[in-house]
């Protein structure tokens, strides 16, 4: 399949009421827990020949596609179906008019749904004025915190708000990675003129994670040239980073300046009231019961990071009730998910010293430059928990890891995060890691 489209040669009612037919079918295979959890949220996007064309969120989609596949292909096939075989994609059909998006628009991610609490709250209404008049109200709006706090979901927010609204303003929402790689895709091909006619011709631009475009000077160059001309024309720009502009130490002074120019508001970490809202939230739309009314507060007690890590812990403990046939309880969730504790005395070389004996390598291959897949991974659970378990920024646990800039660290923290998600396995080594150096004394995990 050809990265960007989604192939659909059926008309979507058909599809529609093809994939009904065989939900109705996997319903009445499986326990309602797992397809309330893992098959529900699955959704049909398109078809090609014999291939049935599957996307769900991230969490969900990867855990499907690895146990699910040929249950649901099995029952395509008991519906005398066409579609034989089952492919999962994260492309979701193209925004709605108007909306230009570079990257996957999260439907999901709509005002509504967003949690408000004392951290994010003045960036909530920051991000809604900004949607209700671009513009007018702050230009640029830079949101800055740590990953997993609700920065994406802002940005996502006033581009699906505007799409519904004002399908008359052409929207792009991109990440700078996703900018950046547009970019020299296009000095590589036929030229920059289309990029620039891409990006410069917009009402609304929203840009995440801009640390990203520290260091690569001629992306920098471009991003100057397109803030100048956006700005200047009266369109509105977004941003989001995972520090305050000062602090983007790498980036060209003239763009950290920029950005300072509008409204520079935190998205901090979520209180325990808003923790326990936004548990709440996911449980019920997941259908789940509770066998104890203290269970979320014992998981909202027990992750204090983000919003992500949390909602990354209820899966993993939905997943363990699931496959073990056990309520939802706080015994669970005390067996499945360490309480989170303050280590900000933890010595990086602790954290270094126990990840690297766990994985049965050096402590200089695990800060070295090897990226053989044992090294490799065992320094990005090393960096998830240094950044986890230490107040370090992310620009100082890579000097601390042989010199890795901040997107690099950046990255080990997302994929270390999906993988705790995704696989009850690792989800639970990362555990005995963090026990582990909690606890010396105690052993090896």
């Amino acid at each position: 399949m050809v990265a960007g489209q989604v192939p659909d040669d059926s008309s979507e009612q058909e599809l529609d009421a093809l994939w009904r037919a065989t939900q109705d079918r996997l319903r009445a295979s499986v326990p309602d827990s797992t397809y309330r959890i893992w098959l529900e949220p699955l959704e049909a996007i398109g078809s090609e020949g014999d291939t049935l064309y599957l996307t769900a969120p991230e969490g969900i989609r990867t855990w499907a596609e690895r146990r699910y596949c040929s249950l649901i292909a099995e029952a395509l096939a008991e519906g005398d179906s066409p579609l034989r075989r089952v492919v999962f994609t994260d492309e979701r059909p193209e925004p709605g008019q108007g909306t230009d998006a570079g990257v996957e628009l999260n439907p999901n991610y709509t005002f509504d749904r967003f949690v408000i609490g004392p951290g994010n709250r003045l960036a909530h209404g920051a991000a809604l004025a900004v949607a209700e008049a671009p513009s007018e109200a702050y230009n640029p709006l830079f949101l800055h915190g740590p990953p997993g706090l609700g920065k994406t979901h802002l940005l996502a927010a006033i581009a699906n708000y505007l799409g519904a609204n004002a399908p008359g303003l052409s929207v792009r929402y991109a990440t700078a990675e996703s900018f950046t790689n547009e970019f020299v895709a296009a000095l590589r091909g036929a030229g920059p003129e289309a990029f620039k006619l891409r990006y410069r011709d917009l009402d609304v631009l929203l840009i995440d994670d801009v640390q990203f475009l520290e260091g690569k000077q001629k992306t920098e160059e471009e991003f100057f040239h397109t803030f100048n001309a956006l700005y200047e024309s009266g369109s509105q720009l977004v941003l989001s980073a995972d520090r305050l502009p000062s602090e983007l130490s790498t980036l060209a002074s003239r763009l950290r300046d920029r950005f300072e120019w509008g409204l520079t508001v935190a998205v901090e970490p979520p209180n325990l009231t808003t923790r326990l809202t936004v548990l709440r939230r996911l449980v019920q739309e997941a259908g789940v019961e509770i066998a104890d009314a203290g269970a979320l507060t014992e998981l909202a007690n027990r992750i204090d990071a983000n919003v992500r890590q949390l909602h990354g812990a209820l899966t993993r403990v939905l997943a363990h009730a699931s496959l073990m046939a056990r309520p939802l309880s706080s015994e669970l969730i005390a067996e499945v998910i360490p309480r989170a504790r303050s280590a900000q005395a933890t010595p990086v070389e602790e954290i270094q010293q126990r990840v690297a004996e766990r994985f049965g390598i050096s402590r200089a291959e695990l800060i070295g430059t090897s990226r053989a897949a044992t090294p490799l991974r065992a320094r990005q659970v090393a960096i998830f928990l240094t950044r986890e378990l230490t107040d370090l920024s992310l620009p100082e646990i890579g000097r601390l890891y042989g010199g890795r800039d901040h997107s690099t660290v950046l990255n080990s923290l997302r994929r270390v995060e999906t993988g705790i998600g995704q696989d009850p396995e690792f989800s639970q080594r990362v555990d005995e890691l963090r026990t582990a150096i909690h606890n010396p004394a105690g052993g090896d995990a």
